[in-house]
């Protein structure tokens, strides 16, 4: 579409050529008009927000007990293996003795095993991939008792307890729900909050979907009947 300024400012000068009084009022009504004019053609939507932690880089893994490692050593089949990190947080590979793997990178973990295999071979070129995922205590979110599948879940960001309990396979018939409870450490000491879960999973009440920290344990106690 075009500019409707631009047919306004021409009438107004063809009138200031063809009748000069006349056209020096229409002329000045229309320089007055035209912010207004300006305002309708060129209103546009305000821009979306930023997204919040868009350019923030997300932390590495840390691998912890229960993880499972593939350890790939190029061009040596016989030392690429598939192991888990034990419950000492070690784990055992070709070639060398037990090897610390907890509160690692993958990264750095492929690292201190090409430092070991170097006694070995010549220039070892070694990959740690994480294949299954559970993560350092610290990082775990741990749900017990009344819950159809217990378990350690490893936490993600922004995860609420209803992730947690869809991990979990819901309540049991036995839970009491509502009278369940999330152990919090915070500092030094402990917290308790309460939780309604079966407002939340029978009743749909979102308000009850609160939102979980690292090391939190979810506790879900027996129905008294």
């Amino acid at each position: 579409m075009g500019d409707p300024r631009r047919g306004v400012v021409a009438v107004a000068v063809h009138l200031v050529f063809h009748n000069r009084s006349c056209g020096r009022h229409a002329l000045a009504a229309t320089l007055l008009w035209l912010p207004v004019l300006g305002a309708c053609t060129e209103h546009r939507p305000p821009p979306a927000p930023p997204l919040s932690g868009a350019s923030s880089e997300a932390a590495e893994y840390i691998i912890g007990p229960g993880d499972v490692l593939e350890i790939f050593v190029w061009q040596n089949p016989d030392l690429t293996v598939t192991v888990p990190v034990r419950p000492d947080g070690r784990i055992s590979v070709p070639l060398l003795q037990d090897m610390v793997a907890a509160q690692k990178t993958a990264p750095q973990l492929a690292k201190e095993i090409k430092s070991g295999l170097s006694e070995f071979i010549r220039q070892p070129e070694v990959t740690v991939i994480i294949t299954q995922f559970v993560g350092p205590y610290s990082e775990q979110v741990r749900v017990v008792g009344e819950a159809e599948k217990p378990q350690a879940i490893p936490f993600k960001e922004r995860m609420t307890v209803l992730d947690v309990m869809i991990a979990a396979g819901g309540l049991t018939q036995f839970a009491a729900g509502d009278r369940a409870i999330i152990v919090r450490r915070v500092g030094d000491h402990t917290e308790q909050l309460s939780i309604h879960l079966d407002r939340l999973l029978k009743d749909g009440d979102i308000s009850e979907n609160v939102e979980m920290k690292p090391g939190d344990i979810v506790v879900i106690p027996q129905s008294w009947f």
